[in-house]
C-alpha cells in the first residue's frame, strides 16, 4: 500500500490516491470512491479487501479542494455534522473531473492491464452512477448511492456494466425515489439493479453501525463477479 499523486485536469494542484496492488499481475484496476467520511480506515480496508480479489485499487482524496486527508468515522454527532457539511461544499462536477483523472492514472499504473472501473459508496455511489455516463470506465458501482432518482436522465447514456446495490430501508433515499429509479432502470440491459431486504444504508461499511452482514456478502459478490469478468 502507498499514496500517490495524481494532477487535477483543470491545473489547479495536485491530490492524493491511496493506492493497494494486487499479488499477480498484470490485472485490472479499480478505482475506490469514498463516502462523506473521507478515505478513512473503513475505505481504506475496502481497498485492502478489493485488492486481495486481484486488482489495483486506487481511492483518490475527493475532499482535497476543501480539506486534504479527511479521516473521519459515523461514530459520533461531531464526525457526522463534520461529514455532511462536507459533502455539502462539495463540487461534484469537480469530483467527476477527479475520478476520471484518477480512472486514467489507474490504467497506466506498472502491471495494470489497461481495464479499470470504478466502485463507490454513500456520496461515492452517486458519483460511481454519474461515471457510468460521464467517463470510459469498463464497469461501474454503485452502493447506496444517494439522490439516484434525480439521475435518471443518465441512463440511456450508460454502454457500460453498471450494479445498483440500493438498502430497503435506507433513510437516505426515500421509497418513492428507489421505486422509481428501479423501474427506470429496467430500460437499460447494461443495468442490474438488486435490493437488499431489510438493509439500511451504508449496510456494507466495513465497522460501520449499518453494517449487515448478509446483505453485504451477497452485493460483494455480485460486484466481485463482475469486476473480475470485466476486468480481468
Amino acid at each position: 500500500m502507498a499514496t500517490i499523486k495524481i494532477n487535477a485536469t483543470d491545473g489547479s494542484g495536485s491530490f492524493d490516491a491511496y493506492l493497494v496492488e494486487p499479488k499477480h499481475k498484470p490485472a485490472g484496476a479499480v478505482v475506490l470512491i469514498q463516502e462523506i467520511f473521507g478515505v478513512n480506515q473503513s475505505m481504506r480496508d475496502t481497498a485492502e479487501q478489493v485488492a486481495d480479489l486481484g486488482f489495483f485499487v486506487l481511492a483518490p482524496d475527493l475532499f482535497w479542494r476543501i480539506e486534504p486527508g479527511v479521516d473521519i468515522t459515523d461514530k459520533s454527532k461531531e464526525e457526522w455534522d463534520k461529514a455532511f457539511a462536507l459533502m455539502n461544499a462539495f463540487d461534484g462536477a469537480k469530483g467527476i473531473e477527479d475520478l476520471n483523472a484518477t480512472l486514467a492514472a489507474a490504467r497506466v499504473l506498472p502491471g495494470c492491464n489497461g481495464r479499470a472501473g470504478t466502485m463507490g459508496y454513500c456520496l461515492g455511489g452517486r458519483l460511481a452512477f454519474a461515471m457510468a455516463a460521464h467517463s470510459d470506465a469498463d464497469i461501474n458501482i454503485s452502493y447506496y448511492g444517494v439522490g439516484l432518482d434525480s439521475m435518471i436522465a443518465d441512463i440511456p447514456a450508460i454502454t457500460s456494466p453498471l450494479l445498483v446495490h440500493i438498502a430497503d430501508e435506507d433513510g437516505f433515499f426515500p421509497p418513492e425515489g428507489r421505486a422509481k429509479l428501479v423501474e427506470a432502470t429496467k430500460a437499460n440491459s447494461k443495468i442490474a439493479t438488486y435490493v437488499y431486504p431489510k438493509a439500511d444504508h451504508a449496510f456494507a461499511r466495513v465497522g460501520g453501525t449499518h453494517w449487515d452482514g448478509r446483505s453485504a456478502w451477497i452485493a460483494n459478490g455480485r460486484s466481485a463477479e463482475a469486476l473480475a469478468a470485466v476486468l480481468g
